[in-house]
């Protein structure tokens, strides 16, 4: 997938969400990204970060939490980062 194509979804991600932190990673060039891992579930990544509960988009899952965010999920699949 060319450049263009990535930068035109995510501008379709970024118009369809709110962010807190006034999409800061896109901002930086996606290199102050939260820590998170892509696990395998397709609408989901593992959040890393040492406080995840301070975050809207981490949910709970069993002795985990989760990273909801379309962005960020976007970053790890797509741009591996």
């Amino acid at each position: 997938m060319e450049e263009q194509e990535h930068l035109k979804i995510i501008a379709d991600i970024i118009d369809g969400i709110t962010c807190p932190k006034n999409f800061q990673c896109y901002r930086m060039g996606f290199r102050d990204l939260c820590e998170a891992k892509d696990f395998g579930l397709s609408e989901h990544l593992e959040c890393l970060e040492k406080n995840p509960e301070g975050c809207k988009f981490s949910v709970p899952y069993g002795s985990r939490c989760l990273c909801q965010c379309p962005l960020r999920i976007y970053i790890a699949k797509k741009l591996k980062k």
